[in-house]
C-alpha cells in the first residue's frame, strides 16, 4: 500500500508540473475533452492522496483539489479552457490566505516548518521566520496577479510560460536565495 501511495504521489508531482503544458496541448491541438478529462482525474487523484498527508497538509490539498475540479467541470460544461487556465490565481490566493493568517493567528508557517529541524528556535530565528513569511505572501501577490493578468491576456503561450516555466523558476529561486540568507544569519 505504501509503495502505491509513493507511486501515486510521484505521479501527482509530474502532473502538477506537466498539467500547464496539458492544458496549453488541449486548446492548441484540439482534444479538449480527452484532456480534461485527464486533467479533472488529475484533480480527483490528489484529493484522494490528500487523505494520506499531515492534518495541516490536507486541508489545503483538499482544498486546491476542490478548486481544480470545479474549475475542469464547470470547463468541460462551458466547453472553454478560460476558466481551468485560473487555477494557478486560485492556488496563489489559498497559500495568500494560508501564510498570511498563520502570520495573523501564529505561528507563521515558515516558523512550523523550522521548528520541525530545530524545536528550540532562539528569538531571532522566530523574527526572521516571521520575515520570511511576509516574503512569501509578498511572493503569492506578485506570482498571482502575474498569473491573473495572463489569464486576462488570454495568450496560451504567455500563459504555459508564465504558468508552467517562470514561476516555478522564481519560486527555485526564491527558496535558494532564502536558504543562502539563512545561512549566513546562522552564522552570526
Amino acid at each position: 500500500m505504501k509503495l502505491l501511495i509513493l507511486l501515486l504521489r510521484i505521479a501527482n508531482a509530474v502532473m502538477l508540473i506537466a498539467w500547464p503544458f496539458l492544458v496549453c496541448a488541449m486548446v492548441n491541438y484540439g482534444q479538449f475533452h480527452a484532456m480534461l478529462i485527464v486533467i479533472i482525474l488529475f484533480f480527483v487523484l490528489r484529493l484522494l492522496l490528500s487523505r494520506h498527508q499531515a492534518h495541516s497538509q490536507q486541508k489545503t490539498g483538499w482544498v486546491l483539489s476542490i478548486a481544480g475540479i470545479i474549475l475542469g467541470l464547470a470547463s468541460l460544461f462551458l466547453r472553454s479552457h478560460q476558466l481551468l487556465m485560473y487555477y494557478p490565481v486560485v492556488v496563489n490566493a489559498i497559500f495568500l490566505i494560508l501564510f498570511s493568517s498563520s502570520l495573523r493567528y501564529g505561528p507563521p508557517i515558515i516558523e512550523r516548518m523550522a521548528r520541525i529541524k530545530e524545536p528550540d528556535l532562539p528569538p531571532k530565528g522566530i523574527l526572521y521566520t516571521r520575515k520570511v513569511t511576509y516574503l512569501w505572501c509578498l511572493f503569492f501577490m506578485f506570482n498571482g496577479a502575474i498569473a491573473l493578468g495572463t489569464c486576462l491576456y488570454n495568450d496560451m503561450t504567455l500563459w504555459t510560460l508564465w504558468n508552467g516555466m517562470v514561476s516555478y523558476l522564481l519560486i527555485g529561486l526564491l527558496i535558494s536565495i532564502e536558504w543562502l540568507v539563512r545561512q549566513r544569519v546562522k552564522k552570526r
